[in-house]
């Protein structure tokens, strides 16, 4: 367990210096503006520089927006969470006050696609390992646990108001390149992890009660349990049914491997669910 804790803390680590690194090599040379609270705090860092006598880095503007956050995530979704997600974000911001902003190309293109790639590579690692990089993705989970609110439409008038924002002050065509960077990102962390708020899991198993037990222990979540029967050896099993979040794939993974390491799951992607979608 220690051992587990470590590595996951190390990939954290890992994912926020790749958030970083995309940011001060990559899109803040290029006045490209990333998603999210992180976008928020970069626009911001921007605007307090041209227009009033005050600078503050966007590395520390980062970290004081998501204080809020942890803190409606500390009571609401769970301690654990919660620490890797702000752990995620106190390193994102440690990284961008030590890494130089020094461009790597001129080319604005190479660096929407690049810097793509590497602040996605790193929130794709963060969240296959049972963490997030904070801001949104704290919100989204604090609305799954409350009431079943999609995260997507706050994401989109988020990164909306951003690129008008941007665009506005610093010029159109930088607000299209930040098109192509959410573009870009999308798509790689789609391909580390997912970008579906929602998963559908299906897990035959013999140790239905064990398994049941200690998935309630870990996740507010409703089960159902459906009789099962293996068509080649005809051995009666169960099979769980769990609708989950994205960022709760980890935990129901280390579940599944603690309690029954033969059991055979499927995770397939949930477009929409109707109904209650948490236990009450």
């Amino acid at each position: 367990m220690i051992w587990l804790q470590i590595k996951k803390i190390g990939i954290v680590a890992a994912g926020a210096l790749l958030n970083a690194a995309g940011m001060n090599l990559f899109l803040v040379p290029a006045d490209i503006y990333s998603s999210g609270f992180t976008g928020i705090a970069q626009l911001l860092s921007r605007v307090l520089s041209d227009y009033t006598p005050f600078s503050i880095s966007m590395g520390l503007l980062l970290l004081i927006l998501n204080i809020p956050v942890a803190i409606l995530g500390w009571k609401k979704v769970g301690k654990a969470f919660t620490i890797y997600s702000f752990l995620s974000v106190v390193l994102s911001s440690f990284f961008l006050e030590l890494i130089p902003v020094r461009p790597v190309s001129n080319d604005i293109l190479l660096n929407s696609v690049f810097g793509g790639v590497i602040v996605a590579a790193g929130i794709g690692i963060t969240l296959k390992w049972g963490a997030s990089t904070g801001g949104l993705d704290i919100i989204a989970m604090v609305l799954s646990r409350i009431k079943d609110k999609p995260i997507g439409p706050y994401m989109f008038i988020l990164n909306f108001v951003i690129i008008i924002t941007a665009g506005f002050l610093y010029g159109w065509e930088k607000a299209l390149y930040t098109l192509v960077f959410l573009y870009t990102s999308t798509r790689v962390v789609d391909a580390i992890h997912t970008r579906y708020a929602k998963l559908t899991a299906f897990i035959i198993t013999k140790k239905a009660d064990e398994l049941k037990k200690a998935i309630h222990a870990k996740l507010v979540r409703g089960i159902t349990m459906v009789p099962a029967r293996g068509a080649f050896s005809n051995e009666t099993r169960d099979m769980l049914m769990i609708v989950i979040t994205r960022y709760e794939l980890f935990d129901l993974e280390r579940v599944i491997k603690d309690v029954d390491p033969n059991a055979f799951t499927n995770i397939i992607e949930t477009s929409n669910v109707y109904g209650f979608f948490r236990r009450d």
